[in-house]
C-alpha cells in the first residue's frame, strides 16, 4: 500500500519527525540521506493481523464433518495428490 517515495536529509528528518512518522502512517516511504547518500527508510508496518480471524477459523473448524474412519492426514494427503 506504499506510495510515492519522499527523500529527506537527516537534519530535517530530526527535526520533522513526527510529521514524517504521519505521512508513514498514511503510506508513505521516506528515505532518510546523509550528504546525499541513502542510510534509513522509514515505511509503513504490515498490518496486524485481527485475532478475531482464528476464532472465525476455530469455529469453522468445529463444523467441518469428515467421513467415518476419516481423519485429517486423510484429507492433508488427498490434497498432496492433487
Amino acid at each position: 500500500m506504499t506510495t510515492a517515495t519522499k527523500t529527506v536529509g537527516a537534519f530535517e528528518a530530526k527535526t520533522h519527525l513526527s510529521s514524517l512518522l504521519a505521512q508513514v502512517a498514511k503510506g508513505k516511504e521516506i528515505i532518510i540521506t546523509k550528504r546525499n547518500q541513502p542510510i534509513a527508510r522509514l515505511v509503513p508496518i504490515a498490518p496486524v493481523v485481527d485475532k478475531n480471524v482464528f476464532d472465525q477459523i476455530r469455529a469453522l473448524r468445529g463444523r467441518i464433518v469428515l467421513a467415518e474412519g476419516e481423519t485429517p492426514s486423510d484429507l492433508i494427503n488427498a490434497g498432496r495428490r492433487l
